[in-house]
């Protein structure tokens, strides 16, 4: 089994509470990749596209890889193993592999806008690069990739659960379905229904489809198994309306969302069980949280294929067909192709969590029961789900979107003194772009300073009855007052949960969340810092407020703002006028 291891009067600064909505459907094309950055009480939560490059010998040929970051610790030691072997081209010159970790549909962005110009791209699973390829061949009428690419290794997609929970299903002996999670999420008798009424209602997790390949692949293969099936998906079975019934229920039972998959495991361990039961993973990141962080968690989280069937994510090695590649690049990325497919690389990816795609290498710890997966586990026994066309995943994340829980939205803009200029103009304008991208049915409530006051712009309400109107308003709003932080963030919790106790009366639930853009420290409110922190959500329960924060420009409080962030499970960010949709953006994503 398990062994336990060790009139609303306010004083703001700027909050945006932004959470995920229809609007923010563009094709999973926006720009996403540059913005988490955050540490949160011993878990150190980075960006991986915002990875730092060793660099290149002069003279040598760069192959640059943009790698998911389920095999981060991989590539790592195969590219400086390859690297030190010192191998050339044809031509001559020494052949020099750096890599960059990103998430795969953040990369997938970030390629065709042209700010990611890789030679090697190799995001989590094909999906992406049809989807990529679909677009580029529609701007320039070929490829970004005309060759098959080879798969490098195996990174199962499933579930990760507290293991108590997990053997209180069965594991890992008794195959746990997609349909289970569902049935469990929606019983209104929670773990009690299974013999364990303590743990309450079942809360459950997932990353964003739109930019997670692992969110991506679990919504997926909730489509497959509410179909009954393995493969062939339509557009047409995708926007069905048992399709749709079977993502309401899930996501009204879905607690938190997020943009990587390690940033949800992250909130996961720090949290504890009390405060998420499940979410979607790879295999190869539960193995990672449970040695690494093993004597921080309450006990080890445990890794569950969906026994209908899962996607063995083979993260392909695609050397891409843009003009910035050049031949010598193409020569050399090959080589380094042969080299991590060969067998001593392969048996490194057990080391690395991963599975070798060479079926038969024999698979030992950490791949292992007591570490938290089950190596029995074959294709024979969970079969590979078919990836799907760029259409058919395009149709998945409309589904998310329209079937998501629906937001209560309070934004209050800094208008102090400090914000004059380039500041409140681009705030200003990304608030206005940020509320047209709100779903008609999520609420929008704006607030401003006056003077040394936080005033309600307008009537908030019903985003599809309010939002022009609360556009026009803001448009014309100006930069003047003090900053009365530490009210502003007590008046604007009180705001929100007043909101959420009103819904919960109605029977309605939403998520909600804060978020707090500063460009300076605190000087005229009426509570003490400490005052502030007392009125803030405990952190502790999934269907609090959260708050998300701002440090905008340099002489922002950054240390007071990431804990406050890290207090309510929301996110902290280093903001500029020039990046402020970009974050919007962002944060709309991890609600």
């Amino acid at each position: 089994m398990y062994s336990e291891k060790n009139k609303i009067p306010w004083g703001a600064i700027v909050v945006v509470a932004a959470v995920l909505v229809f609007g923010c459907i563009i094709a999973g094309t926006l720009l996403f990749t540059r913005f988490l950055n955050q540490e949160n009480a011993g878990f150190t939560l980075t960006n991986p596209d915002e990875t730092t490059v060793e660099t290149a010998p002069a003279g040598s040929v760069v192959v640059e890889i943009a790698s998911s970051n389920t095999k981060e610790n991989w590539m790592d030691e195969l590219v400086a193993q390859f690297n030190a072997q010192q191998q050339k081209v044809s031509s001559g010159e020494t052949i020099f592999v750096q890599v960059r970790h990103v998430t795969s549909g953040g990369s997938q962005s970030a390629i065709l806008d042209g700010t990611l110009t890789p030679t090697v791209w190799s995001p989590g699973d094909s999906s992406w690069v049809d989807g990529a390829n679909q677009v580029w061949a529609d701007r320039t009428g070929r490829p970004l990739v005309s060759e098959e690419c080879s798969p490098t290794v195996y990174a199962p997609t499933g579930f990760a659960m507290w293991r108590p929970m997990a053997e209180a299903l069965g594991w890992p002996d008794t195959s746990i379905s997609w349909d289970d999670i569902v049935a469990l999420s929606a019983n209104p008798d929670g773990w009690a229904s299974v013999g364990h009424p303590e743990w309450g209602a079942f809360k459950f997790g997932h990353t964003h489809p739109a930019f997670s390949n692992v969110g991506n692949q679990i919504m997926t293969a909730l489509v497959y198994s509410t179909l009954g099936t393995t493969s062939g998906l339509t557009t047409d079975q995708v926007y069905s309306d048992e399709v749709l019934e079977a993502f309401r229920r899930v996501e009204i039972n879905t607690y938190h969302y997020g943009i990587q998959n390690q940033t949800l495991i992250d909130v996961m361990a720090r949290r504890g069980p009390n405060y998420l039961h499940a979410i979607n993973s790879s295999e190869a990141a539960i193995l990672k949280v449970n040695e690494e962080l093993g004597d921080q968690l309450r006990f080890p989280l445990v890794f569950i294929f969906p026994g209908e069937g899962t996607f063995w994510s083979e993260h392909p090695y695609c050397i891409l067909e843009g003009d910035w590649v050049t031949d010598e690049q193409a020569e050399a990325a090959q080589a380094f192709e042969s080299f991590l497919l060969a067998r001593p690389q392969q048996e490194l990816a057990i080391s690395n969590y991963l599975r070798p795609r060479d079926t038969t290498i024999p698979l030992h710890s950490p791949l292992s029961l007591e570490n938290g997966t089950d190596p029995r586990v074959t294709f024979a026994q969970v079969p590979a789900l078919q990836s799907t066309t760029a259409e058919v995943s395009e149709a998945i994340k409309d589904v998310f979107y329209l079937t998501k829980k629906k937001a209560s939205v309070v934004l209050v803009l800094d208008t102090s003194g400090s914000m004059e200029g380039e500041k409140i103009k681009n705030a200003v304008e990304s608030s206005v772009n940020f509320i047209e991208r709100l779903d008609p049915d999520d609420e929008i409530y704006v607030f401003v300073y006056s003077g040394d006051d936080v005033i309600q712009l307008g009537q908030g309400g019903r985003k599809g009855d309010v939002g022009e109107t609360l556009n026009r308003t803001i448009r014309g709003i100006f930069a003047d007052g003090n900053t009365p932080l530490f009210d502003s963030v007590c008046e604007a919790t009180e705001f929100t949960n007043a909101l959420q106790i009103q819904h919960n009366a109605e029977g309605e639930r939403r998520l909600y969340g804060i978020v707090v853009l500063s460009d300076g420290e605190d000087t005229s409110s009426n509570r003490t810092e400490n005052q502030m922190f007392q009125c803030l959500p405990s952190g502790e329960d999934v269907e609090g407020v959260k708050i998300f924060t701002i440090a905008y420009g340099d002489g922002a409080d950054t240390d007071l703002l990431l804990r406050i962030a890290n207090r309510t499970n929301g996110k902290t960010f280093q903001g500029d006028p020039d990046q402020i949709e970009r974050i919007y953006n962002a944060i709309s994503a991890e609600q």
